[in-house]
């Protein structure tokens, strides 16, 4: 069983009450907008990440990190970036890959809205964490953890922090 920590949106914020839910991961995915690689430093200096750049994210992190990210956790397929749009208004960029081989998890950050929707149609769960930084127009900064075990995806749970 593998614990994750889902983030998006830091731009450059990361603070005690955050690493003390990445300190409780097994492994911590950040899906885009770091900002500052501060933020990814502080996440690396305590557990495995896998994350991606996103569109405010300067040449330092496009470096570091691939636009996405597809990878194999336990027995799931996951796709991380950071627009891909959602179900069923995928981008254009995405649109074809979902279609052709689609992940079970796909993750995209961007939009600050919190969303977990299933897409039966290609039978894959859609995750965007929100935002957990402090810049942008989201009143709650949120997170999201669950637990990967096998083919399962379980125990999904959404961390709320007071308002900003």
């Amino acid at each position: 069983m593998t614990k994750i920590l889902l983030l998006s949106d830091t731009h450059s914020y990361i603070d005690e009450a955050i690493l003390k839910y990445v300190k409780q991961a097994d492994e911590v995915w950040h899906a885009g907008d770091i900002g500052d690689l501060s933020v990814t430093d502080a996440i690396k200096a305590l557990k495995p990440l896998r994350a991606v750049y996103g569109n405010i994210d300067d040449a330092k992190a496009r470096v570091e990190f691939p636009e996405n990210n597809r990878f194999m956790c336990e027995d799931v397929d996951v796709w991380i970036t950071h627009i891909g749009g959602y179900p069923p208004k995928y981008n254009m960029r995405t649109r074809h890959m979902i279609k052709e081989h689609p992940p079970r998890i796909f993750i995209s950050g961007h939009s600050h809205i919190l969303k977990v929707i299933p897409d039966k149609r290609y039978n894959l769960i859609h995750m965007n964490p929100g935002a957990v930084g402090k810049h942008g127009f989201h009143k709650i900064r949120t997170m999201l953890r669950f637990t990967i075990d096998g083919k399962n995806i379980e125990n999904l749970e959404v961390i709320e922090f007071p308002k900003r």
